[in-house]
């Protein structure tokens, strides 16, 4: 399946948080971690479901930050 790649910078305590959120959104979005340190995350977004991955981003961005950023230049494809 095709997916949309989006790329965000989120204090490293909240990885996990952000995981176990859209993990329960089943078959919504997959998150990796590429970078724990920096807390750079990639999400990888059904395209049916891009607008409500957007809303639930926005409802957390309530809570802590959460910066899109331009696609790291050092991805290691899985």
């Amino acid at each position: 399946m095709k997916t949309i790649q989006r790329y965000f910078r989120v204090q490293r305590k909240n990885i996990a948080f952000i995981k176990f959120i859209l993990e329960a959104y089943d078959g919504m979005a997959v998150m990796r971690t590429l970078e724990s340190h920096e807390g750079v995350i990639e999400l990888m977004i059904a395209p049916d479901f891009e607008r409500e991955v957007t809303e639930i981003l926005d409802n957390l961005r309530d809570e802590f930050e959460v910066q899109p950023i331009d696609p790291p230049t050092d991805i290691k494809e899985l």
